[in-house]
């Protein structure tokens, strides 16, 4: 699965919702032809900061079209519902092909693709970043303000419009019901049937969703946001007991049973259950008392994308409420629900599957992550090891 680096932390459009191959570089001036006969560059749209900058959509469209290509990464098909909101933009934009890269990449690695391809045509075009990396790299990001851009709650974007949050989910604690039983505290999880299966989702200093699987479990473990010890000292518990593994989730870990418990997104145990319910198991997920925990994700341009023009169409489409909509079906809450509500532009269908919370999840702010981060990046390996 996807492992990216701490996300933007806020959830006021959430309340208590959400369980449950290439083309031209960044310096092409390569024209194309939009509406009304006029001319837009991508080295022009390279430097727009919003839509107004470049003219209508319609400009932004042919220009995009023009590329011809679009470069992603880090985007699994099942991590809320990536697999269709591509195909979806493929469908309305056929002339631009989506190239897809390294999809378990982590928010670092994705930085660490923008600087290994920089200047060439193989660069990402965006990325889909947390918070921790997209403050720490922002100088590697455009500006660039999507049209909904006002209907962003201020706290979940960043001013300059580097970067912008997108959608969120709760984490949770999924596992293998019919081969472990029913899981209801975090005590349980050192007994010995439970050997070498427990999992987060990434290291917690490099990877949001095990950064957020090891507040959960601090949480719940009685820490607080600014108190992390108690969080560390129970994953040293499970690790002396021989429960806790390293080994990154994905969809053959999991099915394999190799992680047979994982901590993750609501979003991505949804996609888990309904994959092996497919195959005759039962897989759970719920958020243990005193462990909620939500953030949100966010999206970014290339400074240096190769293809400019798609980069912001790309980001016009992730913020519109088809895609949003389609986030929404694969279990995450977008960041512009509450306008679609506004709207009449929600699907009540997918609104409908979200499953409530007991209790409002904890929230961080943004110098709260990096805090974290870097205590986590002091005291994890030095506890846990690598």
């Amino acid at each position: 699965m996807k492992s990216t680096s701490v996300r933007i932390a806020a959830f006021a459009t959430i309340g208590v919702l959400a369980l449950g191959a290439c083309g031209s570089t960044g310096e092409s001036t390569d024209a194309s032809k939009a509406s009304g006969g006029s001319t837009v560059a991508s080295a022009k749209v390279a430097k727009a900061t919003s839509l107004k900058d470049i003219g209508t959509m319609a400009d932004l469209e042919a220009a995009a079209k023009a590329e011809g290509q679009l470069n992603v990464i880090a985007l699994p098909h099942d991590w809320s519902n990536y697999g269709e909101v591509i195909e979806t933009f493929k469908k309305k934009y056929p002339e631009i092909t989506v190239n897809e890269a390294n999809p378990n990449a982590s928010s670092k690695e994705e930085i660490d693709a923008i600087k290994t391809n920089k200047g060439t045509d193989k660069a990402p075009d965006t990325v889909d970043v947390g918070a921790g990396v997209a403050n720490e790299y922002a100088d590697q990001f455009a500006p660039y303000k999507v049209e909904a851009w006002d209907a962003i709650p201020a706290e979940v974007k960043d001013p300059e419009g580097r970067f912008t949050a997108d959608y969120t989910g709760i984490m949770s604690l999924g596992y293998n019901k019919t081969k472990y039983g029913e899981i209801n505290s975090f005590d349980q999880l050192t007994d010995p049937k439970f050997k070498s299966t427990v999992a987060l989702n990434g290291k917690p200093a490099e990877a949001g969703a095990a950064f957020n699987g090891f507040l959960s479990a601090n949480l719940g473990n009685g820490g607080t946001l600014e108190n992390l010890q108690p969080g560390l000292d129970y994953f040293k518990k499970l690790k002396d007991a021989g429960t806790l593994t390293t080994v990154d989730i994905s969809n053959a870990t999991v099915d394999s049973g190799q992680t047979g418990v994982v901590f993750d997104w609501s979003y991505n145990q949804q996609s888990t259950k309904d994959r092996l319910a497919k195959q005759g198991v039962e897989w759970e997920y719920k958020v243990l008392p005193g462990a909620e925990v939500a953030s949100y994700y966010n999206q970014a341009i290339n400074a240096d994308a190769p293809h400019p023009a798609a980069a912001r169409l790309w980001q016009e489409y992730l913020y519109s409420p088809e895609a949003q909509n389609l986030w929404m079906k694969g279990g995450a809450t977008p960041v512009l629900l509450e306008k679609m509500k506004a709207d009449k532009t929600v699907d009540e269908a997918a609104l409908a599957t979200q499953v409530k919370t007991t209790k409002t999840p904890a929230t961080y702010t943004s110098a709260d992550s990096k805090r974290i981060t870097a205590w986590l990046a002091a005291n994890w390996d030095k506890t846990i090891g690598n």
